[in-house]
């Protein structure tokens, strides 16, 4: 999606938001501008020509090992001995095989590594695996008593719900694409089985599906949530120290229509910037999601208050893009990550939701990207504030009206004192290497020169 940076503000096409597919659904930048539809469409393509290429290659590779093995026979007799002892061999290890696949599907083996399971869980901390085993049974509950309105549909459904979250146990050495792949199959083939044979009603199904969401979500968190097979941690750190090093950016650079100078409208801020880093906290998509739902409604009401008027998009955007850059989310890309792998899709295609959690995309990757230009200032000015040479909240604190907030006017003069504090350890520093540079070449120098009169004695 392309941002652009305007004198009157940041813009985005609302247009550039929807699936580059034309389908008419939210796109998502993970998903490579598609919507979850389309971009599973794309997967399974992509992935059904891998596997096609691979079996075409395994084939190949069998073709040509047999025939080498063929054309290396010289001796019928030793040959024949050979090959009868790695036929049997080749049924041994066959017959080794489906027993040891047998043992492994059998309900003593799964009961047995449940208890492993149960006794790898109990290793951590006891304090948090105490607080989310009440989670999880206060979470089973609510299902199981939301499922009992249902009757017998409720039954399947909790059949086939118990049902994927024992096959996840055992796809946990699977990527985290696949488990999302599956994750999404189990998310679609529910959804459409309702609608089909159980001819349960469109709005039903949004119900269930969201407590199925929970249930499931609830129970997985911890083995899906930024696991170490991602670089999910690493881009966490890397926003954040991108989001530390642009905190110098002003409201008027970004063309945020908010006057933080009216209390109402401070407190609608201070409100988005906690429902921003109240996301990180939950542990079901949907939640999350509802996180930056609220903190999307606050900006506008922000932004309402200040013009008098309903915002538009072209408001909403760069204001959001402030709120997550005074907020610093924890772990910003594993939740973006987290909600887009594992959240039902069709609250990121369609309604609010998706429109707000699209839009926080757009943020992130502004902010990824952000530049002098982004910002209409010079390259000599972008890179003095990115290196803490100076501030321009310097300039804006001698213009304050004389009703100002008292608070946020205390705020921007810690700011200074920290930008003055900075740049004086700066130059203490730079200082200090310059001296300590002239104290080696100084002593360089004396060693030198004593070494001269030394031999200039000698020689005399």
């Amino acid at each position: 999606m392309s941002l652009k940076s305007e004198r009157r503000g940041i813009h985005v096409d609302q247009s550039e938001l929807l699936c580059k597919k034309g389908c008419g659904y939210y796109g998502n930048p993970a998903w490579q501008g598609f919507c979850s539809k389309c971009w599973r469409e794309e997967y399974h393509k992509a992935r059904q020509k891998q596997i096609q290429e691979d079996w075409e290659l395994a084939e190949r590779l069998q073709r040509e090992e047999e025939e080498a093995f063929a054309s290396s026979q010289s001796s019928q007799g030793a040959q024949s001995l050979t090959f009868s002892k790695f036929e049997e061999k080749k049924t041994n290890e066959k017959t080794r095989k489906v027993t040891t696949v047998k043992k492994f599907f059998s309900a003593s083996s799964r009961v047995g590594s449940k208890k492993a399971e149960i006794q790898e869980a109990k290793a951590p901390s006891p304090s948090i695996n105490r607080q989310t085993s009440i989670e999880t049974d206060r979470v089973s509950k609510e299902f199981i008593d939301f499922l009992k309105t249902f009757h017998k549909t409720g039954q399947e459904i909790y059949k086939q719900t118990k049902m994927f979250l024992e096959a996840m146990h055992y796809k946990r050495d699977l990527s985290i694409e696949e488990q999302s792949e599956c994750t999404q199959d189990f998310y679609q083939n529910v959804a459409e089985r309702m609608q089909t044979r159980g001819k349960v009603p469109p709005e039903r199904v949004e119900k269930i599906m969201d407590q199925i969401e929970k249930y499931i979500m609830t129970r997985l968190y911890k083995y899906v949530f930024c696991p170490e097979t991602t670089d999910d941690e690493k881009k966490d750190l890397a926003i954040q120290k991108r989001i530390r090093a642009l905190h110098w950016v002003t409201p008027q650079m970004l063309c945020v229509p908010v006057n933080e100078e009216i209390s109402e409208v401070s407190d609608m801020v201070v409100k988005a910037i906690t429902d921003i880093i109240e996301m990180d906290s939950k542990r079901v998509p949907r939640d999350k999601l509802a996180c930056i739902t609220k903190c999307s409604k606050h900006i506008f009401n922000a932004i309402k208050i200040t013009k008098n008027e309903p915002a538009s998009a072209d408001d909403f955007l760069p204001t959001l893009i402030y709120i997550v850059l005074k907020g610093n989310p924890p772990r910003l890309q594993s939740n973006i990550q987290y909600i887009t792998r594992f959240c039902n899709p069709s609250r990121l295609m369609t309604g609010e939701d998706g429109y707000y959690f699209t839009n926080l995309c757009c943020a992130v990757a502004f902010i990824e990207k952000l530049d002098a230009q982004s910002l209409n200032l010079s390259q000599e000015d972008f890179d003095r504030y990115m290196s803490g040479q100076t501030s321009p909240r310097k300039q804006e604190s001698e213009n304050w009206s004389p009703d100002a907030c008292l608070g946020v006017k205390q705020m921007y003069k810690n700011l200074d004192l920290l930008s003055q504090l900075n740049e004086r350890q700066e130059r203490i520093m730079s200082e200090a290497k310059k001296l300590e540079k002239d104290l080696i070449e100084w002593t360089d120098g004396i060693a030198k020169e004593g070494t001269t009169n030394f031999w200039c004695s000698i020689l005399e």
